[in-house]
């Protein structure tokens, strides 16, 4: 039985105090959606069943380009991290999963493996860094990695990969997530169809070295840290590399790493209808790559993600079988409370896409009635399901209010005084 890091007794009282009201307004909630056709049990079933990985790395205070303000309480490592993601899923009972990025976490795999199983935790995608250089590496990814000029650095960066996936095969890991930030900063510094020639080169070696039951995940960005051109700059050519490496190759969707008021819902459906979506960071973003809470700027958009990934669901979509991750940077909140609140927002999203009425929606779409179409998307997402969420959580073993039975328990306090302060420092993500 795993080791909680929360007192149960504490959780049981905090739900307790919440346990009359969550009751009459599941019920208002079922008689509603009842007279709408839809069983709530069902809903509530499948919500259950719904999880979302999280990031060891989000536990840690981000920063911004120019500063980095440290938090209270900061993870020293990978086993603190495991901790404190072993709280966000006690208390939501949908984050079972932790996705590593080495070799930030890197340690030895028996003990990795002895914490997550005494947390309850297991291990999601491994995500490989060639975008900093590690303390004495050999060759620098200043100018790129697996699509540098110079083929030693490539290989050092196709090599690192490969240790990715050893380290994965120890510790139950399926997937493997490759972001580079290869790129250029001025017109003329690289030639764009060389280096991706390069680029595809290297990850075909990367490619056929996954085990026959690992999926490869390839993730664009449009800028940042390149500014002027990214190698894996838009999911068409994301695509491109996907199709271009084998079936075993997927692309990931960032929600962040796409240009203000980019049709993200659209592309997911592409993806969904051509067999190589393979998942999503979930985070959201006013301006750029902001890696904000999911939900925190654009729900709507959360919802018409999930709206595409109901439908193919439903209609048993080839292929579709995506991974979900939270990848969020968190500069101003407790991280903790973040990870939490965006666990319960994507799982909102779900939920609310569950009970779009699909047929309604179809004669709709097929009679052209745009405006009726567009409102039964809204009627939907209209819907306060906070009752299915909070039923779901209860039944599980979670908290009713996670975030405040997170405060109510100290946890943040308590880990303050046994962890060191972090100075502060540069900026950047943990």
């Amino acid at each position: 039985m795993a080791e909680f890091k929360i007192a149960q007794d504490l959780v049981a009282s905090e739900n307790d105090k919440r346990q009359a009201a969550l009751k009459s307004d599941y019920e208002a909630l079922g008689a509603n959606l009842s007279r709408r056709g839809i069983e709530i049990e069902t809903i509530t079933t499948k919500v259950s069943e719904f999880f979302v990985a999280v990031p060891s790395w989000g536990v840690g205070t981000g920063g911004t380009r120019f500063a980095r303000f440290p938090g209270l309480g900061e993870p020293r490592g990978i086993f603190d991290k495991l901790d404190d993601c072993a709280v966000i899923h006690q208390l939501t009972q949908a984050t079972p999963t932790v996705s590593l990025h080495i070799p930030w976490d890197k340690a030895e795999t028996k003990e990795l493996k002895a914490k997550g199983d005494a947390v309850g935790l297991s291990f999601d995608a491994m995500n490989s860094n060639t975008f900093s250089d590690a303390p004495a590496q050999a060759h620098s990814y200043k100018y790129g990695s697996l699509s540098h000029t110079d083929a030693a650095t490539r290989a050092q960066a196709v090599e690192h990969n490969l240790e990715c996936i050893e380290i994965g095969q120890a510790l139950g890991s399926k997937a493997l997530t490759v972001w580079i930030g290869d790129g250029s900063n001025f017109p003329g510094q690289s030639n764009f169809t060389k280096a991706f020639e390069r680029y595809l080169a290297a990850m075909a070696e990367i490619y056929k070295a996954l085990p026959d039951d690992w999926r490869l995940f390839s993730e664009h960005k449009m800028y940042e840290p390149a500014f002027y051109s990214t190698v894996v700059q838009d999911w068409g050519t994301n695509y491109m590399i996907a199709s271009t490496l084998g079936p075993k190759a997927y692309c990931l969707v960032d929600l962040g790493h796409h240009a203000p008021n980019t049709n993200i819902e659209m592309i997911v459906a592409r993806l969904i209808q051509f067999g190589k979506l393979g998942g999503f960071h979930f985070n959201d973003s006013k301006y750029g790559d902001d890696d904000l809470d999911a939900g925190a700027i654009e729900p709507y958009r959360l919802f018409l993600v999930f709206n595409e990934l109901v439908e193919a669901e439903r209609r048993g979509a080839k292929g579709f079988h995506p991974a979900h991750m939270i990848d969020q940077s968190h500069n101003v909140t407790d991280p903790i409370e973040s990870l939490i609140s965006s666990a319960n927002e994507i799982r909102r999203a779900y939920a609310q896409a569950l009970i779009v009425d699909r047929t309604a929606l179809s004669d709709y779409q097929d009679g052209n009635d745009a405006l009726m179409a567009s409102e039964t998307l809204k009627r939907a997402y209209r819907s306060d399901v906070e009752p299915i969420l909070a039923e779901a959580r209860r039944r599980a073993g979670g908290a009713i209010d996670p975030v405040a039975a997170y405060r109510a328990s100290g946890y943040r306090k308590k880990v303050a005084s046994e962890r060191p302060a972090s100075a502060a420092g540069s900026g950047g993500i943990v």
